[in-house]
């Protein structure tokens, strides 16, 4: 079983900063690329930002310059870094967690994820 655990979510002016981190637990053997995607109220989960196992980080449009993803590898977490929040940010935030396993078959993939965290930014 894997675990995802976010937190640091919270109520924040727009102009403001927070940080969400999530912690991953459990059998993490496979564990690949790490990102954090959102979900507004009426919209589709959207990626945020993601990073790989080599540390390449991949960010949407939205978030780039004011965002920035890290990973701490020997402690199996991820951080999202949120500065110059602004009301469009306001969502419902999600760790995600993919795994990559190769076998005599071929490759696996799977994903989880967190339980969510609410980050809203008022104006």
């Amino acid at each position: 079983q894997v675990q995802l655990v976010e937190s640091g979510g919270g109520l924040v002016q727009a102009g403001g900063s927070l940080r969400l981190s999530c912690a991953a637990s459990g059998s993490l053997f496979g564990l690949n690329t790490m990102g954090w995607y959102r979900q507004a109220p009426g919209k589709q989960r959207e990626l945020v930002a993601t990073i790989s196992s080599a540390g390449t980080t991949n960010y949407a449009d939205s978030v780039k310059g004011r965002f920035t993803v890290s990973r701490d590898k020997a402690k199996n977490t991820l951080s999202l870094q949120m500065n110059s929040l602004k009301p469009d940010d306001t969502a419902v935030y999600y760790c995600n967690a993919l795994f990559v396993i190769g076998q005599a078959s071929g490759v696996t993939q799977y994903d989880h994820w967190g339980q969510g965290t609410q980050v809203t930014v008022s104006s």
